[in-house]
């Protein structure tokens, strides 16, 4: 994050695959080709980051965050290309570090990878891992990740994949250091392991966005103990922006219930009363006007102190068009109200 952009916003997506407007479920192909366009609306728009999560079930299209992202990289020229998230639990450090070396590379360093535990568990049967051993998976293989990240020539040992003695992991990125982010959900443990390792820390705010304010405190704490400087907070939300308020969620609401049927079944049926909580000024839902949106991230921003507001798009069959020009409010009208606005703050 440079002085001239002193607080980052940028959009990202799981590639879910939800059924459109004609109740027909998208296709993979059709999917990813969407989301491709919204990387190159996205960064010729000025926006500052693209996200790609992996899933590995059948109303996903992407698995593979980092052949995605290398398809963007070919697209694009500015915008950070990062995983939103890579499951650290069921994959090989080693592969992952030089496959995001690799996207460093082909991007001029662009890349960033957010390391997290994942909402699902379809992939521990997949890559014949044991559901028990959960977390140990991901302590151990995040160890190994940041032992890459730090040094050229790794020995390691853990209890999850074999030990290495002075081995090479190549390419090296074209950054000095690939970036780790480490993604949560809200589980104070996760939150100290971001202060402890000094790693900058993404809080996904699926509730009231003010009691995520602790676990900003939690991670500051952890930090300043650890001997560290705390590092950067970004926070991730659904979206979607139009030119009026009541525009916005008369589009959004009908795509946006069907997405929380889907892959937010605990929530129970959203209905309007329910949309309408979410989405207001203090609700975890971005949808609304530019202005409704800059003043909800200046809010928010005062709640969490966070330097980076990465919003989710496309939700719930949204039509492509739509989808685009929302992006595109998002990068216009949007993104430098809310710059201008934090900067006004600062001089005063």
């Amino acid at each position: 994050m440079s002085l001239d952009n002193p607080f980052e916003i940028g959009i990202f997506t799981f590639g879910e695959l939800t059924r459109d407007a004609d109740g027909r479920p998208i296709a993979p192909a059709t999917r990813l080709k969407d989301l491709l366009e919204w990387a190159r609306v996205a960064d010729q728009a000025g926006l500052d980051v693209f996200g790609v999560g992996e899933h590995h079930r059948e109303d996903f299209a992407v698995s593979s965050p980092q052949m995605v992202l290398a398809a963007a990289a070919a697209q694009t020229e500015q915008i950070r290309l990062t995983s939103t998230v890579t499951v650290l639990s069921s994959s090989d450090p080693v592969r992952i570090h030089e496959d995001f070396a690799t996207l460093d590379q082909l991007s001029g360093g662009r890349a960033e990878i957010t390391a997290g535990r994942g909402a699902y568990t379809e992939s521990f049967p997949l890559f014949g891992q044991e559901l028990e051993r959960y977390d140990e998976y991901f302590e151990d293989r995040l160890d190994l990740l940041l032992a890459i990240r730090d040094q050229e020539s790794v020995t390691w040992e853990g209890s999850t994949r074999a030990p290495l003695r002075g081995a090479g992991v190549w390419p090296r990125p074209f950054q000095e250091k690939l970036p780790v982010w480490l993604a949560v959900g809200g589980t104070p443990a996760s939150v100290v392991r971001a202060g402890v390792l000094g790693l900058p820390l993404y809080l996904a705010i699926l509730g009231e966005p003010a009691r995520f304010a602790p676990f900003v405190e939690l991670y500051q704490r952890a930090a300043a103990q650890a001997g560290r400087e705390p590092n950067r907070v970004g926070v991730t939300s659904h979206f979607y922006v139009e030119k009026t308020s009541q525009g916005a969620r008369d589009t959004f609401y009908p795509h946006y219930s069907s997405y929380i049927a889907q892959n937010m079944p605990r929530a129970g049926r959203l209905d309007h009363a329910g949309f309408e909580a979410w989405a207001s000024p203090q609700g975890a839902l971005f949808a609304g006007s530019p202005a409704e949106i800059v003043d909800k991230i200046l809010w928010e921003h005062e709640v969490l102190g966070h330097t980076r507001f990465l919003a989710q798009v496309g939700l719930g069959g949204l039509g492509q068009a739509q989808t685009l020009r929302s992006i595109e409010l998002l990068a216009t009208e949007v993104l430098p109200e809310v710059r201008s606005a934090l900067s006004a703050a600062r001089v005063a």
